[in-house]
Order: C-alpha cells, then structure tokens, then sequence
C-alpha cells in the first residue's frame, strides 16, 4: 500500500531532508513552505523519485488555511498516513528585552501549528485505524539554554503534547513520537554562525566549536539524513508499539 505523508516546512532544511527521505521509499507527499520556488522543489523532489505529491503555501499561523490543506491533502490522495509537524523558527533574546509578538509567533508555529495540524488529521488517522504522527522537537525540548525562553518553552511543549496525544490514539494504532535533534547544519544555521561571528568577534571555526557544540559531547553537527532516517523509521507501519517517545539524536547533549 502507497501511503502518503503530510509534511509541513519541507521545501528546504530539515523538513525537506525528510521529504526527500520519505519520497525514495515512496510516500506521496504532501509539501508545505512559504519559499517562492517551493511548488518548483516539490515538483523537482516527485519527479526524481517517481512519486505523486501535493504542494501548499499554507502559512501555518492560519487556521483555516490549515484545515484547507488538510482537506485538499485527504481529497487528492484519499487518506494521510503521516503528519510530520517540523516547521519552526527561533528568536534568541534576553528575557527581559524579549517581543512579544515574536513569542506568539514562536508558540505559534512551533506549537500550536501541530496542535492544529494534529486535530486535522486525527478524525481520518481514528477512522481507518492507522496514523503516524512525528513532531520534530529540539534537544531544547529536553534541556534549557539561556536567551531562548520562547523556543525552549515550545519545544518543551509539543514533547508534553506528543505524549498526551500518543496516549489518546493508542486505541486506534495511531503513534505520536517527537525527534530532539542537536544543531543541524542547515542554512539557518549557517546563518547563526554568520551572527555570532559578528557578536562575538570570533572565527567561524571558534562559533562552531565553543558556542553551537560546546554542550554536545560529540563535536560535529548532527547529520540532517540521520534525523531523516529517524522520522522514517518512526513512520513505518512495523513501529505499532513505540508510541510518546523523545528521541534524542543531539550528540550526547542530554546525557551531561
């Protein structure tokens, strides 16, 4: 049976890693991001590995632009196996200086976009007794760093939310699994080490190793096929009984 997965911000980075991954094993797939040339990624990524695929601009911020998704997504394909929620972003500040709206922001596309999404899919996952939902957390959703109170407080959020969600679709073979990865070296990654650079006057090699993996017992960025292959295994049909986990694939970060 072809089974297809909905993955939201995977035009690029991670979320794309993941649809790529998915895709050689083939899933049709349901692309989601805001990039300009994303229907052109998504087109690109079906037709290398043959498969069907659906893309949206859906803004995750909008409820009923979720829902229509949702819905175009169950009308094209007739089911959606999995629902993996990796759209996210990050702000780092001081609590006291912190805005506002970019706490809601945070809280709102790394929290409640998978609760949304989740409340979605979960009516069709119940009623053909099969679902794999994957959420991609943070080793920041296991410990604290400073400075990041707002993606610390999602992240610790939606792996409370994969556990409450994993025990209610126990009955339904429907598993809720989180993926906790360390720094992958993704251009918004690059992007930090650009920043940091310049905040801290140090040199690229210096930004990497003393500050983005000085809490890592391994000092190199987490391969992004490695987070890839973990979502797909979370997302196989063998996996019936491994349900509210955190996985930590972080380079021993949470051991320390």
């Amino acid at each position: 049976m072809k089974r297809t997965a909905l993955i939201t911000g995977s035009t690029s980075g991670i979320g794309l890693a993941i649809a790529q991954t998915l895709a050689a094993k083939g899933y049709n797939i349901a692309f989601n991001g805001l990039e300009a040339n994303g229907e052109a990624i998504a087109k690109q990524t079906a037709e290398t590995y043959g498969i069907d695929y659906l893309f949206s601009p859906c803004n995750v911020l909008d409820p009923e632009q979720i829902t229509a998704f949702v819905n175009q997504t169950l009308e094209r394909f007739g089911a959606i196996d999995v629902l993996v929620n990796n759209a996210g972003i990050q702000h780092v500040s001081p609590v006291q200086d912190f805005p506002l709206e970019k706490w809601n922001q945070i809280i709102g596309i790394n929290l409640t976009a998978p609760f949304l999404f989740t409340k979605a899919v979960w009516p069709s996952m119940k009623k053909q007794t099969f679902g794999r939902i994957i959420n991609i957390a943070s080793a920041h959703g296991l410990v604290a760093s400073e400075y990041k109170s707002a993606y610390v407080a999602s992240k610790h959020g939606i792996i409370g939310f994969t556990k409450t969600t994993a025990l209610e679709g126990a009955p339904y073979n429907i598993t809720v699994n989180a993926v906790c990865p360390g720094y992958v070296h993704t251009p918004i990654v690059e992007n930090q080490i650009a920043d940091q650079m310049q905040a801290h006057q140090l040199s690229r090699e210096e930004v990497i190793q003393k500050v983005m993996l000085a809490k890592q017992a391994i000092k190199s960025f987490i391969p992004i096929e490695l987070i890839a292959n973990s979502v797909a295994f979370l997302a196989a049909d063998e996996t019936t009984t491994i349900t509210g986990i955190a996985l930590p694939v972080e380079g021993g970060w949470t051991a320390q």
